[in-house]
């Protein structure tokens, strides 16, 4: 096998493992979530906002890696994911009192900032066809959730909360492991340069870009960042009598890995077809789903929570190549981490948001009417980017 494609192919496999990992312990928390209560004595909106410092972490942090992953070293940063991570979740699983399990969660937070604005950037130099990498890659960010569901509602059940942090915590460690072996093997290797770049945009339309993308990016952050603390207890609640933790977490399952599946589609799409018009499509058919959410119950309210998700998520390959095509490659880490400042530092706040209107209201409804606007707000500006061009590099 040609030994570039062979560190390329090394490179794909890394960077969708991270992306797996990126997006398994935060669903998990959510799931303990609704154990915790009993557990510490504290009321749920209180468990639920353990995770704040982490969330913020995890998004403010990320310029910062995607800088060094630039400047310094993008296998080294990678590298610090997944060991930094392992370690972190392990410690979560020891942690014994409220305010433990928050500064653990934020040690979560602060390693898995890396990835995203490293991991993505990383993946796009060595992808040729991006869309189609970037969608495969998001599948496996979309398995993420889906697999915490599983593992922590069948761990939680057998052997406790704790176990449902340690044992992902030790296959993460495990993998950083063998990715250091790979780097000192060569199978693995530092590239600061696109294997298929892009044409350079004009500034204008790169300027024109980043304000617009600035918008969509925080208003579809906080659609996805919402979304994840709620469907848990809304499946808790509305999937019949008696619905148990595993009930909740096997739906939760479901909706994350078929909605993850849908972004191999949604990449090629975007490979295919201006990635401005699969974006903004994706959003207008959100926002009837999100307000149906509001009322559905039962085997209706898992159907439209799997469709909504699925959209939402099939907005991610087409936003990532937009970034990327009107951001300089030796500027994409950062870029990416500015991204992830919207989509996962300040959207963060959707968090903290249901816990506030489900405090205030008692149920999900006024969320769920928020989460809509989001969206439609996220179509009417993406409808502004500059006009597609042809920008493939000769």
């Amino acid at each position: 096998m040609n030994t570039s494609l062979a560190r390329a192919r090394s490179a794909l496999s890394f960077s969708c493992l991270g992306h797996l990992y990126a997006h398994v312990f935060e669903p998990i928390f959510y799931i303990v979530a609704l154990v915790l209560p009993g557990e510490l004595g504290l009321p749920y909106e209180e468990v639920l906002a353990l995770v704040i410092g982490g969330k913020l972490l995890y998004g403010l942090l990320a310029p910062g890696a995607g800088w060094l992953g630039d400047r310094w070293s993008t296998v080294g940063m990678m590298a610090l994911f997944f060991i930094g991570l392992g370690l972190a979740a392990i410690s979560v699983g020891f942690a014994a009192s409220a305010w433990t399990i928050g500064l653990t969660l934020g040690l979560v937070g602060l390693f898995g900032s890396i990835y995203h604005p490293v991991g993505i950037s990383w993946l796009l130099r060595n992808a040729v066809d991006k869309g189609s990498a970037i969608g495969l890659n998001g599948v496996f960010g979309g398995i993420g959730p889906a697999a915490a569901g599983l593992l922590a509602g069948g761990l939680i059940e057998f052997a406790g909360w704790r176990v449902a942090f340690i044992v992902p915590g030790i296959v993460v460690l495990l993998t950083g492991l063998a990715f250091l072996y790979f780097l000192a093997k060569g199978w693995v290797v530092e590239t600061k340069a696109d294997r298929a770049p892009l044409a350079a945009p004009s500034r204008g339309d790169t300027v024109r870009a980043g304000i617009v993308l600035s918008v969509t990016m925080l208003c579809a952050g906080l659609i996805y960042q919402a979304t994840q603390p709620a469907l848990p207890k809304l499946f808790s609640e509305r999937l019949g009598e008696g619905g148990s933790v595993g009930d909740a977490a096997l739906a939760v399952t479901i909706v994350y890995l078929v909605a993850g599946l849908t972004q191999v589609v949604a990449g090629r799409l975007a490979d295919r077809y201006p990635p401005k018009w699969v974006y903004v499509l994706s959003y207008v058919a959100q926002g009837p789903l999100l307000v149906a959410l509001a009322w559905l119950a039962g085997v209706p309210l898992v159907m439209a929570a799997m469709l909504a998700v699925a959209l939402n998520m099939a907005g991610i390959p087409a936003e990532n190549l937009l970034l990327a095509r009107y951001t300089p490659a030796k500027w994409r880490g950062t870029a990416f981490g500015l991204k992830f400042v919207l989509s996962f530092g300040v959207s963060g706040l959707g968090v903290p948001l249901v816990s506030l209107l489900r405090g205030m209201t008692g149920g999900f409804e006024m969320l769920f009417f928020l989460l809509a606007a989001s969206a439609m707000m996220v179509a009417a500006a993406a409808l502004l980017l500059p006009a597609e061009k042809e920008t493939a590099a000769p």
